[in-house]
């Protein structure tokens, strides 16, 4: 590490790539709430927070494990998962008075049809005005419907592969094919919720 009387130690959250310094300042100085979307290896979060001199504080909180309070029982880590947690904070703010945000992605790359974006999509369907681009997932992939179709299609073709691939889904008694039936009934006791 270079030392000396000029040298600057940049902060810790900078060096390990944790925050970039100058997207988040930009962020701040709109003023505006921040819908903040993390991805891990085990769950999605969707939060909507607020700076305050004291730390940020969150408005409305929701992470992808809660889903299966509202009927969701397949994995909380992809796509359709990702748009229904987004669905939920978004919902959340709006009963908390939330109007207006701006994406928060982290240090996440911006990626056509990423997760992200899904629960993005889910918190503007909540009704939260964030301004954004047509980046989203195509619908087919939120709501499910491929892997209904694909699991149809391998089901008829090679009933082996068919238990392989989705040994997950089998095991937790979930048949693939049901996919859409069952987000298109989460989506809609999250909207009966915030009504």
């Amino acid at each position: 590490m270079a030392t000396g009387p000029i040298y600057i130690v940049k902060q810790k959250r900078r060096r390990d790539s944790r925050t970039d310094y100058r997207r988040r300042i930009k962020m701040l100085e709109s003023r505006t709430a921040r819908l903040v979307v993390r991805l891990s290896n085990s769950a999605i979060r969707v939060q909507l927070t607020e700076y305050e001199t004291k730390g940020d504080k969150a408005t409305a909180s929701a992470i992808s494990t809660e889903l299966g309070e509202y009927g969701w029982t397949a994995s909380g880590k992809n796509t359709s998962a990702a748009y229904l947690t987004g669905l939920l904070c978004g919902a959340r703010a709006k009963k908390a008075g939330a109007k207006e945000a701006i994406l928060d992605m982290g240090q996440k790359k911006a990626t056509k049809g990423s997760k992200i974006y899904a629960a993005l999509k889910g918190a503007i369907d909540a009704g939260l005005e964030i301004p954004s681009s047509a980046a989203y997932p195509a619908e087919d992939r939120i709501s499910g419907q491929h892997i209904a179709k694909y699991a149809a299609a391998l089901k008829s073709a090679d009933k082996e592969a068919y238990n392989e691939q989705f040994s997950g889904y089998l095991k937790s008694n979930i048949d693939p094919e049901k996919i859409p039936v069952m987000f298109n009934a989460a989506k809609g006791k999250i909207l009966g919720e915030s009504k």
